[in-house]
């Protein structure tokens, strides 16, 4: 039979291991009356008998429970426990956290006006391989204190910097997405409406470096020059009617904001995508501007290598923009596949890999 003894002045696992296997051959052999004078509750470590001894629990909600400092410290925090709860690998998480939790957020627009819009919320900290976890909540607490001011990078990381304290963790990450509106003009007919543009903002700190970065999925048509050229070669040659292909097309820029004490606005970053590519989708159409959309795009026809390197000549040429990517997908209208292109500046994006359903999701619904 296994033996503990009880002087030893350091306990190890294996000492509590062998109390316990002789407690259990002890409560095997004797009475309910022994068993209850040592301590009721050392029949529940016999196999089969775990809830023996239990007490009635009260089942109504005790609505006049009130919660002290007494009770909060006695309530268990297996989250934050010891190193010794750890399962699996002692490994340092590069991110661990919570997302899409959903607030309010007021924003600033260029012309100086502010609107509100829900934003989902991701925020993420490292974790050292000797922690046991973190509490995920104070995530939302930290980031709650900032909510009502109007949102800005600088807002960001302030939140950042508190919920990096609060989790004395060395990494740290907010990703804020939302849908921005921006009112848009028709083509000819003088009519207007709002498109709207997902907007991701991101702050990153690794190992002491920040970085702020802008994610922005912008929605054009995109008619194949090959299709256009073969299109009026048919109308010349043999006099036959047809027409070029075209299709829905989503590029995801993402860039990295320089230091700069004039902000890049949101406004700006759509503003760099529309003069690079120019067939953006319209919201108001009237036969004016159907016909002027088909003329549109009879004069920028682009394959998808094309509305790569366009959209890069824009951010390159931004000086308030550091390192950036492009990601482009033409949803085609021909095949039964989408052609896509990846171009990146800079290390920030560089990857060898990229997530299997990336591309999936540069998919946008009218």
């Amino acid at each position: 039979m296994d033996t503990f003894n009880p002087d030893k002045t350091a306990i190890s696992r294996e000492d509590a291991e062998a109390a316990l296997k002789l407690l259990q051959n002890w409560a095997a052999e004797a009475t309910v009356t022994e068993v209850a004078e040592l301590h009721p509750s050392v029949s529940r470590l016999l196999p089969g008998n775990e809830v023996a001894n239990y007490p009635a629990l009260a089942r109504a909600y005790p609505e006049e429970f009130t919660v002290d400092e007494a009770y909060k410290a006695s309530l268990p925090d297996l989250q934050n426990g010891p190193e010794s709860l750890i399962k699996g690998a002692k490994r340092n998480i590069q991110h661990v956290g919570i997302s899409n939790f959903r607030l309010p957020i007021r924003f600033h627009r260029r012309d100086g006006s502010d609107l509100t819009l829900e934003a989902s919320i991701t925020g993420t900290v490292s974790l050292e391989a000797g922690r046991k976890g973190i509490n995920m909540s104070r995530i939302m607490r930290t980031f709650y204190t900032h909510s009502k001011k109007t949102f800005s990078f600088d807002v960001i990381q302030d939140a950042l910097a508190d919920y990096k304290t609060d989790h004395d963790t060395f990494d740290a990450r907010i990703q804020m997405r939302f849908s921005f509106p921006m009112e848009v003009m028709s083509l000819r007919s003088g009519l207007s409406g709002y498109q709207y543009y997902d907007v991701a903002l991101e702050l990153t700190e690794t190992a002491g470096e920040k970085k702020r970065i802008i994610h922005l999925d912008y929605v054009y048509s995109s008619t194949c020059p090959c299709s256009l050229e073969l299109s009026e070669h048919a109308r010349q040659v043999r006099g036959q009617l047809a027409t070029p292909h075209s299709q829905r097309s989503v590029a995801r820029v993402s860039a990295v904001m320089k230091p700069s004490e004039d902000r890049l606005w949101f406004e700006d970053l759509i503003d760099i995508c529309r003069a690079s590519v120019a067939t953006e989708t319209q919201v108001m159409v009237k036969r004016e501007d159907e016909q002027a959309f088909a003329e549109l795009n009879a004069a920028n026809p682009i394959f998808v290598e094309d509305a790569a390197r366009l959209f890069a000549e824009g951010l390159q040429n931004e000086e308030r923009i550091g390192d950036f990517r492009v990601i482009a997908s033409h949803q085609e209208s021909l095949h039964s596949h989408d052609a896509v292109s990846v171009l990146t500046e800079g290390d920030t994006f560089l990857s060898e890999s990229f997530d299997p359903k990336l591309f999936s999701t540069l998919f946008h619904v009218g």
